[in-house]
């Protein structure tokens, strides 16, 4: 099976660009992840940690 998968895919032209693309779309979307993350204000990440924890009662699914 994985043979034929390699055939098909050496008789495509310019297949090698694929991986690079999605490495790059990978590493692009994590490096502004990473920058968000700590650009991020502190009282928006405790408000935001909080939400879970709070007592709604149009929330509550009981």
């Amino acid at each position: 099976m994985l043979k034929f998968v390699k055939g098909y895919m050496e008789s495509i032209e310019g297949v090698a660009t694929y991986p690079m693309m999605s490495l790059l779309i990978f590493f692009v979307f994590f490096v502004i992840l990473f920058w968000w993350v700590f650009t991020a204000s502190k009282t928006y990440i405790e408000e935001v940690s909080g939400i879970p924890l709070e007592n709604n009662d149009e929330h509550n699914l009981e």
